[in-house]
């Protein structure tokens, strides 16, 4: 599974940008979504490569991610009940399987800017700036945005 983080804003950029980031629920800066290696979505990634970070996301990075940063679609964050229906473990589970639909909770996770700044260029690639396939590096960037 890759997780697919949205760096850059919106100001300038081409319509068919703007529709694969509506397709890819991308709309918001510092946005989040975890998808599978599917071909369509490699293609999609590749469309939008000069917005966006992505990499290899750990089973214990997505387990933080849904504890810290999913929400439900109608009340917000992660309640008791909701909790006792679904586990955080299998609700990461079903993410992994890309079987998202089935749990009531947003396709996106909200993140805020990371930490200590982004390491380089928020207009150049990995490894001198921030955007481009970081592989499993992007599990320390998830860390310090969470």
């Amino acid at each position: 599974m890759l997780a697919v983080i949205r760096i850059r804003g919106t100001v300038g950029i081409r319509r068919s940008i703007k529709d694969t980031f509506k397709m890819l629920h991308l709309e918001k800066k510092n946005t989040c979504i975890v998808i599978s290696e599917a071909p369509q979505y490699l293609g999609m990634i590749k469309k939008v490569k000069d917005f966006v970070t992505w990499g290899d996301i750990s089973e214990e990075t997505l387990i933080e991610l849904v504890k810290k940063r999913a929400r439900t679609k109608e009340n917000g964050r992660l309640t008791e009940d909701f909790l006792k229906k679904n586990k955080i473990e299998n609700i990461a589970k079903k993410i992994l399987e890309g079987k998202i639909k089935e749990i009531d909770i947003k396709p996106y996770f909200r993140l805020s800017p990371p930490s200590k700044g982004f390491k380089g260029s928020i207009k150049q690639h990995y490894p001198k700036g921030v955007l481009g396939n970081r592989k499993e590096e992007i599990n320390q960037l998830l860390k310090r945005m969470m």
